[in-house]
């Protein structure tokens, strides 16, 4: 005999069966669906590590040879630099416009950035403006002055391109057992800028994310991704998420885009070498050329480009390739079996994919692995709440790309909070799913419908993985 769900929404919009999963005789779960995670342990197939400490996120991959370690550690004094200004016998080059002097203070423990504390010293967060139409490329069409990211600091004699700053208004939620959720809705504008800001601009500010697993993302199947996407909804059911093609400023061709909030950027080479770039103000040989040159605000005058070597931009793409991934905690407990029934059965594995896969690598310990992300590394309709209205190749105003889950229950110990989104609004999971809507808005509203204890479970269950 089946046990009944206690909420009778739930159980109707489900749409699972309840079949009995535990050997128990007799409990709080008897008769309920527990999926079996065992095979999700291994969250990053052979790359992953058993650790739940302040370095979840900074080990390197426990099957690299002794080669490739050695590499992956040069990559990461790479990543860990902070960069000073020319002239400079060692890691010279910073700015002289910059978001930041160092990888790693964007990128705490190798994870994502908080919403900061105060957006005129800000780490990690930026602003990417554009204006309405494309370039030659198809991205966002540069802002004259600004380019198509906000440098918000400069070397001493030299003017920032402009500040950020955000003000909040409250949008309160309630779950369907009257508990209230108040979510801070924020609103951003530029100030004390260095050019005219044009009255079309398109602001969207961003978080860093989390860098490990990279590899392995990079290297699902191309043919993978295509089978997951639906753009026209031909199934009806409700997800249509697409592929967004990129402009890869290192390879100088249109390749699908795997990386950023919007996929609009293909490969961890042209990711690291166009950071060092962007954010830091560090040109290389993958881009030679001083972010804002000719600008005389942004324009150091030295002429000693390329600042850093090809050598030390590799290590540091192979650092993003090569991190471990933390293991699945608590997979065996029922409440976190329960709620990865409640996660799948509300719908969010349809975009939050389970499983992904690689074949060929040029690493081979990234090679043919089976790993557990919960992506579909697709761009999706988020809804009015999160949209930016700002294009990036083919994502509209209202897409983003799906965040992968995997890790984000030790954010809090490795990277010190628990904010979440593409701009850290959410000041915990909760509030993120909130935040969702668009093409996850059933998913939302059955979520608001839950109880506190399939709450609670959904939420372990996600803090697990």
């Amino acid at each position: 005999m089946k046990k009944i769900i206690t909420t009778l929404t739930f159980s109707t919009l489900l749409l699972m069966s309840c079949s009995k999963s535990d050997s128990s005789d007799s409990d709080e779960y008897e008769g309920l669906t527990l999926l079996d995670l065992n095979e999700r342990i291994y969250a990053g197939g052979a790359t992953t590590i058993f650790s739940e400490n302040s370095l979840a996120y900074s080990v390197a991959a426990p099957n690299l040879t002794e080669a490739e370690d050695d590499k992956h550690t040069i990559g990461d004094r790479a990543f860990e630099t902070t960069f000073v200004t020319n002239p400079a016998p060692i890691y010279g080059g910073l700015g002289p416009i910059f978001n930041s002097n160092s990888c790693i203070s964007c990128h705490p423990g190798d994870g994502r950035a908080a919403f900061p504390t105060d957006l005129e010293r800000s780490r990690g967060f930026f602003m990417r403006v554009s204006l309405p139409g494309t370039d030659a490329h198809g991205g966002p069409l540069p802002v004259p002055g600004f380019g198509t990211q906000v440098q918000n600091r400069a070397l001493t004699g030299f003017q920032p391109e402009g500040k950020y700053a955000v003000s909040f208004t409250d949008s309160i939620v309630t779950f369907r057992d009257g508990s209230k959720v108040t979510l801070k809705v924020p609103h951003y504008t530029l100030n004390g800028v260095s050019a005219t800001v044009p009255p079309n601009i398109l602001i969207s500010p961003r978080t860093s994310m989390p860098i490990y697993g990279l590899g392995l993302l990079e290297n699902i199947p191309e043919a993978d991704l295509k089978a997951l996407e639906d753009v026209n909804d031909a199934n009806n059911d409700g997800i249509s998420g697409k592929i967004n093609y990129v402009w890869d400023g290192v390879h100088k061709k249109r390749m699908v885009g795997r990386f950023g909030w919007k996929a609009n950027t293909a490969t961890l080479l042209d990711e690291a070498a166009g950071s060092f770039s962007g954010d830091l103000g560090v040109t290389n040989p993958y881009y030679p050329v001083e972010i804002g040159k000719g600008q005389a605000h942004s324009d150091d005058g030295r002429n000693d480009e390329p600042e850093m070597s090809k050598e030390m931009v590799d290590a540091t793409e192979f650092y993003l390739q090569t991190l471990a991934v933390p293991a699945m905690r608590n997979a065996h407990k029922k409440s976190v079996r329960y709620g990865a029934y409640i996660f799948e059965g509300i719908g969010c594995a349809k975009c939050h994919t389970v499983k992904q896969r690689t074949l060929n690598a040029p690493t081979p310990a990234l090679a043919n692995q089976t790993f557990y992300p919960y992506t579909d590394m697709l761009l999706h309709d988020m809804g009015p709440a999160l949209a930016d209205n700002r294009p990036d190749f083919l994502a509209n105003g209202r897409e983003w790309r799906t965040r992968p889950l995997w890790g984000i229950g030790l954010q809090e110990i490795a990277s010190g909070h628990t904010n979440f989104l593409h701009d850290g609004r959410a000041k915990n999971i909760t509030e993120a799913i909130l935040w969702h809507g668009g093409e996850s808005e059933k998913s939302k509203k059955i979520f608001l419908k839950l109880t506190k204890k399939e709450r609670e479970d959904l939420l372990e269950f996600l803090n697990s993985i």
